[in-house]
């Protein structure tokens, strides 16, 4: 099956190893922009590594092709106002095409005789628990973020960073309770934040601020249970 090795590869490509200034330049300068043919280029040799059979070097390139015209589309036409729908629809086109070019071509793969299935999508689940949970998370709660998000003393005395990487490290460690059957970890890893993370919440008095984090949190939680469900099916 190419399913799996094929959306790898997109999580790798579209989120672990696209940096920000790629992105940037590529909004300031569409197609213009050189990084978004590093990015295509990127995309096309992801897909023949993990495919890992020089027989399907056109999937490789119908990747890339379409990868091209569905990011090319989403520059040309997105807004600061649409960039958050575009994002989503950006992805759905990508998953779309790796789905369909999955259920026509699957028996050409063999997978199997490289890496055991089971363990491939242990790794894509992981890889999809980091970054780019983190950018699901944060354009899904864009639309409620408070005005006075910027101001409060939570966020000045804040680390660089340091909310992305607990969110990162927490639904891993989510996501290992689920798989040891060890749900309590799961219960525990709540309490701890509720302790640390709202404690400091409660004396801010920002109550929009309270309910944006709680939501980000439910959220950073509801997917890592949700991944570890379908990966233990």
């Amino acid at each position: 099956m190419i399913f799996i090795p094929l959306i790898l590869a997109h999580l790798l490509g579209d989120f672990i190893l696209q940096p920000n200034f790629w992105v940037a330049d590529k909004e300031k300068k569409k197609g213009g922009s050189i990084y978004l043919y590093i990015h295509v280029l990127l995309h096309v040799v992801l897909a023949l590594i993990f495919l890992w059979d020089l027989n399907l070097w056109w999937i490789a390139v119908m990747i890339g092709v379409t990868h091209f015209l569905i990011d090319w589309a989403k520059l040309q036409f997105q807004s600061e106002k649409t960039k958050r729908t575009w994002f989503f629809i950006d992805q759905v086109a990508h998953l779309s095409v790796i789905g369909i070019l999955s259920i026509f071509y699957f028996p050409y793969f063999r997978w199997e005789d490289f890496f055991n299935h089971e363990t491939l999508k242990l790794l894509t689940a992981l890889v999809f628990l980091t970054v780019p949970s983190s950018i699901l998370i944060k354009t899904v709660i864009s639309i409620w973020t408070p005005v006075t998000i910027e101001h409060s003393k939570l966020q000045t005395e804040s680390l660089v960073n340091a909310g992305k990487y607990i969110g990162i490290l927490e639904r891993l460690l989510v996501f290992v309770f689920i798989l040891v059957n060890h749900w309590e970890g799961v219960g525990f890893m709540i309490a701890a934040k509720s302790v640390f993370r709202f404690s400091d919440l409660a004396e801010a008095k920002q109550r929009k601020l309270t309910e944006y984090v709680l939501i980000g949190t439910l959220l950073s939680f509801g997917i890592a249970v949700l991944t570890g469900v379908l990966i233990k099916i």
